[in-house]
């Protein structure tokens, strides 16, 4: 279910996408309790005392407030692309704001597309840390069964990776309903322990968690590493958007997710001012034994539903980024006749499933990976701060004074945790930056090898208009149907129809040379589809516009040409491509390794007509070198 542009929804259809954003948007922060406040601890190498867990306990508090309800929930989900949102809708905004100012305009394309790339960082990182965390509940319950946590954990990751190919649509109606079950387990667990110790409800004062970064400064600024780990998931808020709309993941947020977790915190720290013993898992100590294997169980299904919300997002964001023309075409599988949002990108799932495998096994406890943790979060949230001040000012044309009072605040915030998560780097922070970082090659390698390309081509081409009034002044045979010739640059001749005049000698009787362009916004609609050009004797140009979240389909979008009084019959339509295979050479352009990366990456990249929707059995590539 779609929310309206306008957000009038009935009290079923709030209710119904309400339940939906549990699941999915609040899988990651759910279930940070299972290790976020034993790190603050266990980390910085805290003492467990009454003044400590006071002051832990309220900045965990405040920067739920802060982070979560104040920037995301109530700033960052105003500032939507046509409805959507995430880095990348944010990126597009912001870009498009500052599109006369072309230096600052590259140096934002530049800082988001890293932060994408440091998004996948981020995507190894959760899954891996969740499913490890609700399985290492186990050594409470039975601590002989300790050597089994890091395989079982491998055998939940393995199973929830093979099952991705079949699609999410049928089991994931039931995400809703088992995260609202886990969080008020969480709500339960806090409430029992907080009633039996109230006073730990004090916390809620800014004045404990002031005192605790006054009192010991050194400690503090090493607990802020781990503390934000309480807001782990926060870009799910503002990357779901166009799935659920504000309305259903604000109500979800203050209604349930948020009171469960603050109660679920204020409890472990409530039981830790009687046990401070139990400081090595406080998440499952605060349950009777009795309910220890259950609770393991439920942890270990919330895990899974926050791995796979993660997992679909960076299914949904490669497909973003390739459409941007940042990443080579892949290989997508739909599993859904319904949702087109349901894709499956085989490269991505096991190239993801590799590091988490790595990840687990090298680090091999969740302690060792929550030293892991933070750095992308802090990352990805300093710079939805900076392009959040270009959109509002920019984009919504406010002032400068009330734009720096409502960003500079938050960026201070950001500044001071992605500052505490530097000293993680050596900890085990360098795992996740170096997957953001070869993502960030890869991505930039093949944007810039792409316009090396493109330049190469456009010097060697032909004018088509010029070459069609030649063609036709001794016209070659003129065969039956139509041909579509695809171009990256309108205006230009294809080599494919050089080749085949050269080869075949012959001419369609109807012939469109069609350019596909992605834009920066989500969605273009039908209305503004198709861009059309008659060159005369029955050949047209043709101008296709998508949005990075539309679905590239050519032969859909060209039956929009018979308003137009151009007519296709599909079955006489044939589509011809142009195959380049690129050869790197020394001199101008990038440096070799990157030319010989992106020869590499064009090789091996996925055909175009998969992606563009082509039928197989009408497609004719003809293929030419080009050297960069």
């Amino acid at each position: 279910m779609q929310p309206s542009s306008k957000e009038t929804l009935s009290r079923a259809q709030l209710g119904a996408l309400t339940l939906g954003a549990i699941g999915i948007v609040y899988g990651d922060i759910g279930t940070s309790p299972l290790y976020a406040f034993k790190e603050a601890f266990t980390h910085g190498h805290l003492p467990v005392t009454a003044e400590n867990i006071f002051g832990i306990l309220s900045l965990m508090f405040w920067t739920l407030t802060i982070i979560v309800s104040l920037k995301y929930v109530t700033l960052i989900l105003r500032a939507d692309n046509n409805g959507e949102g995430g880095l990348i809708a944010m990126l597009a905004l912001a870009s498009t704001a500052v599109k006369d100012k072309p230096a600052l305009r590259r140096l934002l394309l530049a800082v988001g597309i890293f932060g994408t790339a440091i998004f996948f960082g981020d995507g190894v990182i959760t899954p891996a840390v969740s499913v490890l965390s609700a399985v290492e509940g186990v050594k409470v319950a039975a601590p002989g069964l300790e050597r089994f946590v890091v395989p079982i954990t491998l055998v939940v990751l393995t199973i929830l990776f093979m099952v991705q190919k079949h699609g999410t649509g049928g089991i994931g109606k039931f995400f809703g309903p088992i995260m609202v079950m886990w969080f008020l387990v969480l709500a339960v667990l806090g409430f029992i322990h907080v009633s039996r110790n109230p006073a730990v409800l004090a916390a809620m004062s800014p004045h404990y968690a002031l005192s605790f970064i006054v009192n010991h400064p050194q400690l503090a600024f090493v607990a802020l590493s781990a503390i934000i780990l309480c807001a782990t998931g926060v870009e799910a808020l503002y990357a779901d958007m166009g799935h659920f709309g504000k309305k259903p993941i604000r109500v979800a947020w203050f209604a349930l997710a948020m009171p469960a977790l603050v109660l679920n915190y204020f409890g472990q720290g409530a039981m830790l001012l009687q046990h401070p013993e139990n400081i090595n898992n406080p998440f499952f100590e605060m349950a009777p034994h009795w309910a220890l294997y259950p609770l393991v169980v439920m942890a270990t299904f919330a895990a899974v539903i926050a791995s796979q919300a993660l997992i679909s997002a960076a299914f949904s964001v490669t497909k973003q980024i390739i459409q941007l023309g940042y990443l080579p075409r892949l290989r997508i599988l739909h599993t859904s006749v319904n949702e087109t949002g349901q894709i499956y990108i085989p490269f991505v799932n096991w190239t993801l499933y590799a590091c988490i495998v790595l990840a687990v096994v090298f680090f091999g406890s969740a302690s060792k990976l929550a030293a892991a943790y933070g750095i992308t979060v802090t990352i990805d949230m300093l710079i939805t701060t900076v392009m959040t001040f270009f959109v509002i000012r920019y984009a919504w044309k406010l002032s400068l004074a009330l734009c720096l009072f409502a960003t500079g605040f938050f960026f201070v915030i950001d500044v001071l945790f992605f500052s505490a998560n530097v000293v993680k780097v050596i900890d085990g922070g360098w795992f996740p930056l170096l997957i953001g970082a070869v993502m960030f090659t890869l991505m930039m390698t093949w944007k810039e090898g792409r316009a090396l390309l493109s330049e190469r081509l456009r010097t060697d081409s032909i004018e088509l208009e010029p070459f069609l009034d030649a063609v036709f002044s001794s016209p070659p045979t003129r065969v039956p149907g139509t041909a579509v010739f695809l171009i990256a640059d309108a205006g230009t001749t294809p080599n494919a129809l050089l080749h085949n005049l050269k080869h075949n000698k012959v001419l369609h009787e109807q012939n469109m040379f069609v350019t596909v362009r992605s834009h920066e916004v989500p969605w273009i609609g039908f209305e503004k589809r198709v861009e059309l050009k008659s060159l005369g004797k029955d050949c047209w140009q043709v101008m296709l516009h998508f949005g990075f979240k539309n679905e590239p389909d050519v032969p859909e979008a060209l039956k929009l040409l018979k308003q137009r009084g151009v007519k296709l019959d599909d079955m006489e339509t044939s589509y011809f491509l142009s195959r380049d295979i690129v050869i790197p050479t020394i001199g101008s352009g990038m440096a070799p390794w990157r030319e010989k990366l992106f020869a590499s990456m064009h090789r091996n990249a996925s055909g175009v007509a998969d992606f563009l929707s082509l039928p197989a059995n009408r497609v004719i590539e003809m293929g030419s070198k080009v050297e960069i």
